[in-house]
C-alpha cells in the first residue's frame, strides 16, 4: 500500500481536513482509488440517518483478501505480515510471511467450503489468539462467509445467544486455550452452547493443548485432519461493497446483545486509512496491537488495518501479567516493536507493579505509543508516556466504537497536537459535533455536550443483523439526522475533545462495554433476588467497576455466600468479565412514582459522592436512600 494519503505536518492535516469537510465524497473515492478493485463503483455515496441508510462506493466489486494478502504478494511476498507471540515465553514464537499468510488463509477457506460454507452464511469463531484465529476470521472473508467473533472469555449462555442471532451454520474454535497460568477447555464451553442452537450444523476444532474432547459425529471435525488434502490457492470471492463483511456483538442498554454490521468496501478503506495515519507507519514498523480479535479494535487494528497497509503485526496470546510484571515490555524488546497500543486497563495494571518491572527493558525500539478502549486518565497517560515512552513517543489516545468500525477521534503520531488524557482532534472525514439535551450544536470551544457526528464515513455501521429498528433506535432516533456516540465529551479553548464517558446506561469495564440490563438480567436469575440495578464506579484498574444493588426475597443467612452466588450467575450467563465487583443488599430502591430507577442517585452513592443527590422527595419511598447510603459498601 502507498502512502500517498499519510499526512506528515499539521498543515497538511488542516489542509485533508478542510477539503473532507468541503466534499467528502471526493476526499474519500481518492482514497478508495489506491485499493485493488474488481470493478469501480457507480455511486460514491447515498445517506439518509432518517431510516437510517448509508451505502457507500455502490456497484464496487471486490475482495477485501485480495488487499490484505494477494497484492503484497509480488512486492511483499517475503516480509513478515504475522509474529505470533505464543502465552508460555518459553514457547517458540512463530513468523508468517505474506505469502505464508495467503496459502494458510487459501487452505483454511477450502477446508470451510469443503464443510459447506457458502458465501453470505454466518460462521461464529470462538478462539483463543492463536494465529488460526487470524487464518480463519481472514478465510471466511475470502469466500464470502459472514464472520462473528466470539471472545472466547464470553460464556455458553452468551455464546448461544450470539450464534442464534446470527444464525450461524458453524462454529470455529479450539480443544482449549492457555491464558496465564490457566489452561480453558474452550470446546466444553462451545459443547454446552450448542445444546441451545439448531442452525448449527458443523464444529471445526483447532488443537492448541492437545487434550483429548468430545468430538459430536458428523457435526464436529479436527482442523488438522480436514487441512490435510486441501489446495494453497482459493479464488476470492467477488463481493459488492455493501455486502456484509462481519457482525459483532455488543453490549446496548438492553439486555439482548447487538449484532454491529460492517461491510466490504467502506469498513476496508476506513480501516487502511486510519491506521496508516494514526499511527504513521512506516514500512519497516513492527506494529503490536496487544486487543483480542473477539474485540473490534482486534479486527480492525491487529488484522484488517495493518494487512491492507503491508505491515508486520504482533499477535500475542498471553497476558500482560504472566508469567510476571514486565511481559509487554520483554515482547517488545523481544521482537523491537515500534508501535505499541494497548488499553488503559492493562496500563494501570502494570502501574500498580514494581516500576523496575518496566525499567528492566531498554523499549529503545518504540517510536509511537497508542491507548484505545476507553478514556485514559491522565495519571496513567504520564505513567505510560514517562515510563514506556521515555517522554520521545507521541502518545496517541484513540477514540472510536465497535459501530464506528475505525478510529474517528485522536492525536495523530508526532503531527497534530497531544494532550494528556484527550483524544483532540478529528480525523479528516470525520465531523463530530457537541450538541445540548435538546438537539441543537453547541459551535463554541470550552464547553461540554453529547458527541454526534453529523456526517457519514465509511466505516460507519450499516444495521444491527436481523433488527434494522434496533440500529436506528440506538444511534439515529435521540437527535435528528445525527449519529449519536452514546458519549458525552468536553471541548477544549483550542478545540481539542476529550471524552468524558457514557451518558447512557452502559458501563465501560477494562474497555468492554456491558449494558446495565445485561448484567440485572443475569442477577435477576439468581432465586433468591427479586430485582436488582447495576451501576458503575470509578474502579483504579478497570476504569469502571460494577456495582450492584440486590433485593432479596428473604434476609439472607450468609451475605458472602449470597454475593458468591450472584456472581456465580453473571459468570455463568455473560463470562467473568461482567462480574460484580461490589454487592450491597438493599430493601429497595429509589423509584419514581412511574417506577423508574433512579440511576443517577445510585451512581453518585457507588462513587461515594452522597454530598449532593438532588431533590428526592418525589420519589416513590425517599426513605431508601438514606438507608442504601448508610449501607454503601
Amino acid at each position: 500500500m502507498d502512502n500517498n494519503f499519510q499526512i506528515k505536518t499539521f498543515e497538511e492535516y488542516q489542509q485533508a481536513y478542510q477539503q473532507s469537510v468541503d466534499n467528502p465524497e471526493a476526499f474519500w473515492e481518492s482514497i478508495a482509488d489506491t485499493f485493488t478493485w474488481r470493478k469501480k463503483w457507480d455511486k460514491t455515496l447515498e445517506w439518509n440517518f432518517e431510516e437510517p441508510s448509508i451505502k457507500w462506493f455502490q456497484g464496487g466489486k471486490l475482495n477485501i483478501t485480495e488487499n490484505c494478502l494477494d497484492r503484497h504478494l509480488k512486492t511483499r511476498g517475503n516480509k513478515l505480515a504475522i509474529i505470533w507471540e505464543p502465552n508460555d515465553p518459553k514457547e517458540r514464537y512463530i513468523r508468517f510471511t505474506y505469502k505464508e499468510v495467503y496459502e494458510r488463509v487459501c487452505q483454511f477457506a477450502n477446508v470451510l467450503k469443503k464443510n459447506g460454507v457458502q458465501k453470505g452464511d454466518r460462521v461464529c469463531i470462538y478462539m483463543p489468539m492463536i494465529p488460526e484465529l487470524a487464518f480463519a476470521v481472514l478465510a471466511c472473508a475470502r469466500i464470502g462467509a459472514v464472520h462473528s467473533v466470539i471472545f472466547a472469555g464470553f460464556s455458553a449462555s452468551a455464546m448461544a445467544d450470539r450464534i442464534n442471532d446470527a444464525g450461524a451454520k458453524m462454529i470455529l474454535t479450539s480443544d482449549g486455550l492457555n491464558r496465564g497460568s490457566k489452561q480453558i477447555p474452550v470446546k466444553r464451553v462451545v459443547d454446552e452452547a450448542l445444546e441451545h442452537c439448531p442452525s448449527v450444523e458443523k464444529v471445526i476444532v483447532v488443537e492448541r493443548l492437545g487434550w483429548a474432547v468430545n468430538m459430536v459425529e458428523g457435526r464436529d471435525v479436527w482442523y488438522h485432519d480436514e487441512v490435510k488434502d486441501v489446495s494453497k490457492e482459493c479464488p476470492a470471492e467477488e463481493m459488492d461493497a455493501e455486502d456484509m463483511l462481519f457482525i459483532l456483538y455488543t453490549s446496548g442498554s438492553t439486555g439482548k446483545p447487538k449484532g454491529v454490521v460492517h461491510t466490504c468496501g467502506g469498513y476496508m478503506v476506513s480501516a487502511q486509512y486510519t491506521f496508516s495515519n494514526v499511527f504513521q507507519y512506516q514500512e519497516s514498523d513492527i506494529y503490536w496491537c496487544t486487543a483480542d480479535v473477539g474485540w473490534v479494535t482486534g479486527h480492525t487494528y491487529l488484522l484488517y488495518g495493518p494487512l491492507l497497509s503491508g505491515a508486520t503485526t504482533l499477535m500475542f496470546e498471553g497476558v500482560p501479567t504472566y508469567p510476571d510484571m514486565g511481559r509487554f515490555w520483554q515482547v517488545v524488546d523481544k521482537f523491537g516493536v515500534t508501535i505499541f497500543y494497548t488499553a488503559p486497563t492493562a496500563i494501570r495494571a502494570l502501574m500498580a507493579g514494581d516500576i523496575d518491572d518496566v525499567l528492566s527493558y531498554s523499549l529503545d525500539s518504540l517510536k509511537v505509543l497508542g491507548s484505545v478502549g476507553e478514556p485514559i486518565n491522565e495519571e496513567a497517560w504520564h505513567w505510560y508516556h514517562t515510563h514506556v515512552g521515555k517522554e520521545r513517543c507521541p502518545l496517541v489516545d484513540t477514540w472510536w466504537q465497535t459501530e464506528t468500525g475505525g478510529i474517528m477521534i485522536s492525536t495523530l503520531a508526532g503531527v497534530t497536537p497531544m494532550k494528556p488524557a484527550h483524544a483532540t482532534l478529528p480525523l479528516p472525514g470525520i465531523q463530530p459535533i457537541l450538541v445540548n439535551s435538546d438537539g441543537s450544536e453547541i459551535t463554541e470551544n470550552e464547553v461540554e455536550g453529547h458527541l454526534c457526528i453529523k456526517f457519514p464515513w465509511p466505516g460507519m455501521i450499516r444495521t444491527t443483523y436481523g433488527d434494522h429498528e434496533r440500529a436506528r433506535l440506538s444511534y439515529f432516533s435521540t437527535y435528528k439526522n445525527l449519529y449519536f456516540t452514546g458519549d458525552g465529551a468536553k471541548r477544549d479553548k483550542d478545540g481539542l475533545y476529550r471524552i468524558i464517558g457514557r451518558v447512557d446506561d452502559v458501563i465501560n469495564v477494562s474497555g468492554h462495554r456491558f449494558g446495565t440490563a445485561e448484567i440485572e438480567e443475569a442477577i435477576n436469575h439468581n432465586e433468591h433476588v427479586i430485582e436488582s440495578a447495576v451501576v458503575g464506579y470509578p474502579h483504579d484498574v478497570k476504569g469502571q467497576g460494577i456495582y450492584a444493588f440486590v433485593i432479596c426475597k428473604d434476609i439472607p443467612e450468609r451475605e458472602d455466600w449470597l454475593r458468591a452466588e450472584i456472581i456465580e450467575t453473571v459468570v455463568e450467563k455473560i463470562g467473568k468479565i461482567a462480574k460484580p465487583d461490589k454487592i450491597q443488599i438493599v430493601s429497595g430502591l429509589p423509584k419514581t412514582r412511574s417506577g423508574k430507577i433512579m440511576r443517577r442517585i445510585l451512581r453518585k452513592i457507588a462513587e461515594g459522592d452522597t454530598s449532593n443527590l438532588g431533590d428526592t422527595s418525589t420519589l416513590l419511598d425517599p426513605d431508601v436512600v438514606d438507608e442504601i447510603k448508610e449501607g454503601a459498601l
